[in-house]
């Protein structure tokens, strides 16, 4: 078993899992493998297959983690050379045969770039603490089981953004996004009972219910396997660093633009 590390631009993607008719991470990775001969005929996936999360339409990621029984020679690079160009391998590690991409990961963290110029920061990092700790989080997800985790979080200013960290075994879906809208609605102005009432037993529901920031901001920074050690290899890591600079260079032109319209 071999388990790689992938960093995407999320944004032109259904998100990782695969669905009919539309395009997916994990579509990209399996054709690759497909292109690279390491799937054969109606082989779905390889054996042993499986990934670290599964990550929403328009959120990014630097460390997904997938892991599969792979042919010695199908390093980062290789498996770079058939992936999309916003798709990109930059390490990997050994595994034992019982590895599991998902179940083996001891924590994952999610950041999210929330920009917030007139937000004041104290009322955020007040917000943001209060979610720390063992709690019952099913007001900021749609799924029934699993909604208890022990979080860790952090909050970094780095104006205009709040970036907000979200550290755990899981996450229940949509929890990082709906726990990011609750930490800006209180540091805009409402009420820090509304963090109490999303912690509560009672369900929210209508009005009261807490809607999802949206997915672009959001990025899988880190999924942790104490018994792997990663290697980088330094041609693909390249190759991703040059694919993502490219993309900071457009869009951060594509912003001066809209700057100057506004301002304008």
């Amino acid at each position: 078993m071999r388990a790689y590390r992938i960093a995407y631009d999320g944004r032109p993607y259904h998100g990782f899992q695969r669905q009919p008719d539309v395009p997916t991470v994990e579509d990209a990775i399996l054709d690759a493998l497909r292109e690279l001969d390491v799937l054969h005929g109606e082989q779905g996936v390889p054996a042993g297959y499986a990934a670290a999360g599964r990550t929403d339409a328009g959120v990014s990621a630097v460390a997904q983690t997938v892991g599969f029984e792979a042919p010695t020679w199908l390093t980062p690079a290789a498996l770079n050379g058939e992936l999309p160009a916003d798709v990109r391998a930059w390490a990997s590690a050994e595994a034992s045969e019982e590895f599991h991409a998902t179940h083996d990961a001891s924590a994952r963290e999610y950041t999210y770039f929330l920009h917030a110029p007139d937000a004041p920061v104290h009322r955020a990092r007040r917000a943001l603490d209060a979610l720390a700790g063992e709690h019952d989080f099913h007001n900021l997800t749609h799924d029934e089981t699993g909604t208890v985790r022990d979080l860790s979080t952090e909050l970094e200013h780095d104006d205009p953004f709040l970036v907000l960290s979200f550290r755990a075994g899981g996450f229940p879906r949509q929890f990082v996004r709906r726990a990011v809208s609750l930490v800006a609605d209180v540091a805009r102005g409402d009420s820090f009972d509304r963090i109490e009432r999303a912690l509560a037993a009672e369900p929210l529901s209508g009005p009261d219910g807490i809607s999802p920031a949206p997915a672009y901001p959001l990025v899988l920074a880190a999924v942790v396997y104490p018994d792997l050690a990663f290697d980088v290899d330094e041609a693909a890591a390249e190759s991703a660093r040059e694919v993502f600079e490219a993309r900071q260079v457009k869009h951060a032109t594509l912003a001066r633009v809209a700057g100057t319209l506004a301002d304008r």
